[in-house]
């Protein structure tokens, strides 16, 4: 949502070729995980204010509109896919605002301008946008001074796509997080999903550092981090023990607020 990709690599380019599938799975209102643990935290790091602009960066179907226009603050959401846009735009009502436009490319959106939003979030998108560096200058130039940016993201260091998953020590009756690799930045070519399976999307995943690093380069210093546990995936009493222990101990979100200081 919001997806691009750097010119050397191969892309997706949005999510058009998946809309169909995507919005089956989530609708405009978000997934469980989102509904649930993603969309609560981002918008507590994020903590809109009555009369705020906030800007939503690779917005998808815009999920997060209906918690940012509950707190008083006006939306505005942007993606690069036309067919998830259009979504949008059908299902939220109310003063909300879906731009069709490129993450990394922010400043070439006509009705955006600079230093126009108090604060802007990637809500489970920011690693399916690449150049990373791009996206946050985009953010930046966006933001007033002081202006604020809360990141959600499937945790860099526990949740990396064909590179991490669950094993199974019976001699300890524990179970444990397997990562194969982590610090090489990864360009990921996800599951085909959509009609005869012909829509693909890609994932890039980077170290923690390599966030870091990109946010202090473009003027936001970290504030807050949040690391997210996953919910039980049935009841809560038929979840095993080592199950439990699992899912508390490796978090499936890792969010985090930065300020524009620069």
């Amino acid at each position: 949502m919001g997806r691009n990709s750097n010119s050397k690599r191969p892309s997706s380019n949005s999510w058009d070729a998946v809309a169909n599938w995507y919005l089956g799975w989530s609708g405009a209102e978000g997934s469980r995980h989102h509904r649930e643990l993603a969309i609560p935290a981002l918008t507590s790091l994020l903590a809109p204010r009555s009369g705020e602009r906030i800007l939503d960066i690779g917005c998808g179907a815009g999920a997060l509109a209906p918690a940012v226009a509950r707190l008083g603050a006006h939306y505005t959401g942007i993606d690069k896919s036309p067919k998830l846009i259009a979504h949008a735009r059908r299902h939220h009502k109310g003063g909300v605002r879906f731009l069709v436009g490129d993450a990394t490319r922010l400043s070439a959106v006509a009705p955006l301008a600079v230093n126009s939003f108090d604060a802007a979030a990637f809500l489970l998108s920011i690693q399916d946008i690449d150049p990373l560096d791009a996206a946050f200058a985009g953010a930046a130039w966006a933001l007033v001074p002081g202006g604020r940016l809360a990141l959600l993201m499937t945790h860099p260091c526990f949740r990396i796509p064909r590179q991490s998953g669950w094993g199974w020590d019976e001699a300890r009756s524990l179970q444990y997080r397997r990562i194969d690799r982590y610090l090489t930045p990864l360009d990921i070519p996800m599951q085909e999903y959509g009609k005869a399976k012909r829509g693909t999307t890609r994932s890039y995943h980077r170290p923690l550092e390599a966030y870091a690093a990109a946010l202090n380069a473009n003027g936001f210093a970290i504030e807050a981090i949040r690391e997210i546990p996953a919910a039980p995936s049935g009841s809560p009493e038929g979840e095993t023990r080592a199950k439990r222990l699992a899912r508390q101990e490796f978090p499936l979100f890792l969010a985090l607020c930065a300020a524009k200081c620069r």
